[in-house]
């Protein structure tokens, strides 16, 4: 009939065949450590898509697609296209993704692309976005930490791959438990503390900063994902699964894999090959990598006049002298629901007594 078709790798930049085909010593049954994957996955130069793709014109009627408002969800500022997104990628390689070391950790800092969604729904490829960097990366006139950008951005495209490439290997038990010190190791299914974390009213604000941003616009930065998913398997000793299936609600992006990737790397029971859970302190990390509170302030309205101390650490607030006194209290910042320390160091003597590995301190 005159059609022909093509058939591509779009979801990875690097399909798993060519990164596990490198492996052979196991049969190719895929990568569990990033590392040796990043190494095999630099190696392959994805060929470009020379295929014209051209979509049949139909006269099939049909209804308009759903409103935001709908779902109860704020209209998007701009269309949904491959145009907008491959736009949106030239405006990110263009500034931010020089910055990207910082950006990726600093909430109020240097934004990140947000291509999450684009990616997982189509309007752009991974293999468009590498290529895209590969390109920028040969400017001979960029700076050395503006070079460091980018790779560290193409290592994020990788860490992405990885996680598809796991989904793939492991397709049939998308929920198996790949450390095998880890599949006796019990986390709980709930906590009387767990609508707190749902609700973004913890008590540590870059957790409920991080939670409330994810309910108001279906993104969370992601050194805030970390702090606020490892708050509940570690803080709470939630199951994974629970937060994933909560986020899900709430994410734009929908990708399962990266999903269940993500979060039983951060809970240490996937893909993860540290001898030791990644506990994060949430005020550490707040005075970290939001030392002004910038990111705390823009989402959590209770605090926008509290002095800049006590954003980071509303704990404190309780040992300084009274100087204001609001004549409502109804919408005030909660205090801490646990003590992070004393949980923490409950639960690595759990897991030292469960599992045997040497404990060191939280992060």
């Amino acid at each position: 009939m005159g059609l022909r078709a093509g058939a591509v790798h779009d979801s990875p930049a690097v399909s798993p065949e060519e990164t596990a085909a490198v492996r052979t010593a196991d049969g190719g049954r895929g990568y569990r450590s990033f590392v040796p994957y990043l190494r095999a996955w630099s190696q392959v130069t994805p060929e470009p898509l020379r295929t014209a793709i051209r979509l049949a014109a139909t006269g099939v009627a049909s209804e308009a697609l759903p409103a935001a408002s709908e779902f109860g969800a704020a209209p998007r500022s701009s269309m949904v296209s491959a145009e907008a997104a491959g736009a949106a990628l030239t405006a990110f390689l263009d500034g931010p993704a020089l910055a990207y070391s910082t950006g990726q950790h600093t909430p109020a800092g240097s934004p990140t692309s947000q291509l999450a969604a684009d990616l997982a729904i189509g309007t752009i490829s991974a293999r468009t976005v590498l290529a895209r960097i590969n390109e920028r990366l040969r400017d001979p006139f960029l700076l050395a930490e503006e070079r460091e950008g980018l790779r560290d951005y193409t290592k994020a495209l990788a860490r992405r791959d990885f996680f598809l490439q796991l989904a793939w290997f492991f397709e049939d038990v998308p929920d198996a438990i790949l450390q095998p010190k880890m599949q006796s190791f019990r986390f709980a299914r709930s906590h009387r503390q767990l609508s707190a974390w749902r609700e973004g009213r913890t008590g540590y604000p870059l957790v409920d900063a991080g939670i409330r941003q994810l309910h108001a616009t279906g993104w969370m930065h992601p050194r805030v994902r970390l702090v606020a998913a490892s708050f509940l398997c570690f803080d709470l000793g939630v199951d994974w699964r629970v937060g994933r299936d909560e986020w899900d609600r709430y994410l734009i992006e929908d990708e399962p894999a990266l999903a269940t990737g993500n979060w039983q790397w951060i809970a240490g029971v996937g893909a993860d090959l540290a001898a030791y859970p990644r506990i994060y302190n949430p005020v550490n990390q707040a005075r970290r990598y939001d030392p002004s509170a910038s990111y705390v302030r823009r989402w959590i309205a209770e605090l926008a006049r509290i002095p800049g101390a006590d954003v980071l650490d509303p704990a404190t607030a309780a040992h300084r002298p009274q100087l204001a006194l609001d004549l409502f209290d109804g919408d005030a910042y909660p205090a801490p629901v646990l003590d992070h320390a004393a949980v923490a160091r409950a639960f690595l003597e759990r897991y030292v007594r469960e599992v045997g590995s040497a404990a060191p301190a939280t992060l």
